[in-house]
C-alpha cells in the first residue's frame, strides 16, 4: 500500500534485437517485442494499451528515445 513495486530490469540481445512496436493497420492494436536483425522474426513481449504501458516496456529493458512501429 505505501511501496510502490519496483520494475524488474530485464536485458535483451541488442547486438541481434531491435525493440518494436507491431501495430494492426485495422484496430489499432499495438503490441511491444523485439525483431530479430538476422531473421526478421518478432517475439511479442506486451500488449501496449496506453502511454503507461509503452513507459513500463521502455523501464524494464532499459530503452531510451523512440520506438519503431511497423505494420
Amino acid at each position: 500500500m505505501f511501496f510502490r513495486k519496483k520494475t524488474e530490469k530485464r536485458t535483451y540481445d541488442r547486438s541481434r534485437q531491435k525493440p518494436v512496436i507491431r501495430a494492426s493497420i485495422c484496430t489499432g492494436e499495438q503490441v511491444a517485442g523485439f525483431k530479430d536483425l538476422t531473421t526478421g522474426a518478432f517475439e511479442e513481449v506486451m500488449l501496449i494499451r496506453d502511454q503507461d504501458d509503452l513507459a513500463l516496456f521502455k523501464a524494464t529493458y532499459d530503452i531510451a528515445g523512440e520506438i519503431e512501429k511497423i505494420y
